[in-house]
């Protein structure tokens, strides 16, 4: 049965969100949904090794890698794996590992915590051991139950017998059926990555602008390639993999794609998440342009060209993706961290909730901005990007501090205009060495900040981790962070129209242009609508 019968038995109806997600999981294996399908040339409910009784993750792993020899030394290579990457170009050494950002800042002391999105197993401190194969997480990719679960603050493990957690919360976790997840494996789905990337930044939405729950069973209004009853593309249809190795990196974008689409199984050296790699560079034809209201006195065939001009010097998702947040599920825009700290009337830590259920404030995080349907930032990049890390000079002033930067120019002959979330954020900054900081924000120890609510010792006990210097003081500076916008691609009828940026003399100065430099902002022409 193919997709679109999917959309007949449900009577076409446009269901959204984890239950639409949850009936997909649920029809995997009849309908051959985007989400985990089990469809393959093996039945791995039938295998010897997966009908063992498993106690842990790792036990799996070594049952998977009997058959599977190579896969964990595969992943082993990969940033999913390592947390780190090197810029071949800037020479910076990055990775989540290393970085420092202004939302959760950073994994140093809080590894129990951040790396419940780790593949791996057992990443509780400094300790672990990158190099044991038992400790890759084969079932978080591969999961198609939807079941499977690893829960903040349990170092990359699912939960393997009844437990309160956090201790004294009152909230019980229970197991993961470690046997049928096992012996329900298939390839990976929007779920299996949405697992982690949807919820980066711990909370659906947060980090990125285009990427949350919305997209687990997207309707065609929200990304054109994701609509579960249209294509149904997986994460992987774009990010296909070589040894499991995930192309596209926010390290090294790809700013123009000058080549020419790619063919099946040709993947090589190239980055196979670009637009071009299949739509080409030029994918405006007359029969594409004469399908929406032309300009007045241009034909089809002319709008075609114009349209394809603009592609040299603007990025397709400046026109293809009007919003982000466009699902319902709202992104956070700012965080506040010198926020944090106030109790409640009882004295106790509290959480304030908008009119949505959107948590605005947390004692233990600081306030918060959140916004929905998002129009976004315009710049020029080139593919460059330089990270402000955690050794740097950083000099406090009036201004946001850049957490990156993006290279780019309209006159290098390499730069598009991209659009960006631009996240603020204001978080813990020493002022005597002049340095961003890693606070020891999570945890169950006195030095936390979730539970003595001290900045000096949570800057001290995360700058300890780190092996990093520290003064003893604090001080709090704003920063900005920005992220390309590339996933809620809408379909034909959503993209921007021309008088969007132009107005009716194609002047920029007044539409989502006029802040991006370069352009000519004068009167160019005349048209009307």
């Amino acid at each position: 049965m193919n997709q679109r019968a999917i959309g007949v038995l449900w009577g076409e109806t446009r269901l959204t969100g984890r239950i639409l997600s949850a009936l997909c999981i649920a029809a995997a294996g009849l309908f051959g949904s985007g989400f985990g399908v089990a469809s393959g040339t093996a039945d791995h409910s039938k295998f010897k090794e997966l009908q063992a009784e498993f106690k842990s993750g790792q036990e799996v792993t070594r049952a998977c890698l009997s058959c599977h020899t190579e896969a964990s030394r595969q992943v082993m290579k990969t940033k999913h794996w390592t947390w780190e990457a090197v810029n071949p170009n800037t020479n910076q050494k990055l990775g989540k590992k290393t970085l420092v950002n202004n939302f959760c800042i950073g994994i140093a002391s809080n590894q129990a915590y951040c790396t419940s999105c780790h593949i791996g197993y057992g990443w509780k401190d400094n300790s672990f051991d990158f190099s044991a194969e038992e400790n890759v997480d084969c079932l978080v990719c591969h999961d198609t139950t939807g079941t499977y679960r690893k829960p903040s603050g349990l170092a990359g493990h699912p939960v393997y017998k009844e437990m309160e957690f956090p201790p004294g919360s009152g909230e019980i976790l229970h197991p993961v059926d470690l046997n049928k997840v096992a012996q329900k494996v298939g390839k990976s789905s929007r779920y299996n990555c949405g697992a982690c990337h949807f919820y980066g930044g711990r909370g659906d939405g947060v980090k990125h602008g285009d990427l949350d729950t919305s997209l687990e069973a997207a309707d065609a209004d929200v990304d054109v390639h994701m609509d579960a009853t249209g294509l149904d593309f997986t994460c992987a249809t774009c990010h296909t993999t070589t040894g499991h190795a995930v192309p596209g990196s926010r390290y090294t974008p790809v700013a123009k794609d000058e080549q020419r689409p790619l063919l099946r199984g040709m993947l090589g050296m190239r980055n196979p998440t670009t637009c071009e790699s299949c739509h080409s560079g030029r994918p405006h034809t007359a029969e594409t342009m004469a399908k929406i209201e032309p300009l007045p006195g241009f034909t089809a065939v002319s709008m075609a060209a114009i349209v394809n001009k603009h592609g040299e010097k603007v990025a397709c998702q400046t026109c293809h993706i009007p919003a982000m947040a466009r699902g319902g599920v709202a992104t956070k825009m700012k965080w506040d961290w010198s926020e944090a700290g106030k109790m409640g009337p009882d004295g106790k830590p509290m959480v304030v909730k908008d009119v949505k259920g959107h948590a605005i404030y947390d004692s233990k995080k600081g306030a918060f901005v959140l916004q929905e349907n998002v129009i976004p930032e315009y710049l020029w990049s080139n593919g460059e990007v330089i990270f402000t890390t955690l050794g740097d000079k950083v000099v406090k002033s009036d201004s946001y501090t850049p957490i990156n930067r993006f290279g780019g120019s309209p006159n290098d002959g390499k730069s598009r205009i991209w659009p960006v979330k631009v996240f603020h954020g204001v978080q813990p900054y020493d002022p005597v060495n002049q340095t961003l900081v890693i606070p020891h924000t999570y945890g169950t120890d006195p030095d936390s900040y979730a539970v003595g609510f001290n900045w000096e010792k949570a800057v001290a006990a995360g700058m300890a981790n780190r092996g990093a210097p520290f003064s003893g003081k604090v001080d709090f500076i704003k920063t900005e962070m920005y992220w390309r916008i590339n996933h809620m691609v809408a379909p034909r009828a959503g993209t921007l129209k021309c008088e969007e940026c132009h107005t009716k003399t194609g002047n920029l100065s007044r539409g989502r242009m006029k802040n991006v430099p370069g352009l000519k902002k004068g009167p160019l022409f005349d048209f009307k609508r």
